[in-house]
């Protein structure tokens, strides 16, 4: 599944968070893996960033990931930069599976 997620920033922490993006912690990195979180990728405008997340269950993912204390350390320094995340309305947890609707590489993918 790939999963959406969008964010804001604090008003100035754009350079801290693309640094401290660059390279995540290799624990960090050891999490994601054993969560079954393949990509994790972010793009940003202006204080907007956009989040794609491929895994086989979001919410099983973010649980384990949630857990662990690496997560936690790194926390501890994001938090210092995200304002919030965008709800999408797609139930409590504001996560929404994407649905493909064109491939211009692949249309060969589409249903």
């Amino acid at each position: 599944m790939i999963v959406a997620l969008h964010s804001k920033l604090k008003p100035g922490s754009e350079e801290g968070y693309d640094r401290d993006h660059a390279r995540i912690p290799p624990d960090l990195q050891e999490v994601f893996d054993r969560a079954g979180i393949r990509e994790w990728r972010i793009w940003r405008s202006g204080l907007d960033v956009f989040h794609l997340v491929d895994c086989d269950d979001f919410e099983a993912a973010i649980a384990a990931v949630d857990a662990d204390p690496a997560n936690a350390r790194w926390q501890e320094v994001i938090d210092g930069y995200v304002d919030h995340f965008v709800d999408q309305g797609a139930g409590t947890s504001g996560l929404q599976p994407l649905k493909l609707v064109h491939s211009l590489l692949d249309p060969a993918v589409l249903p």
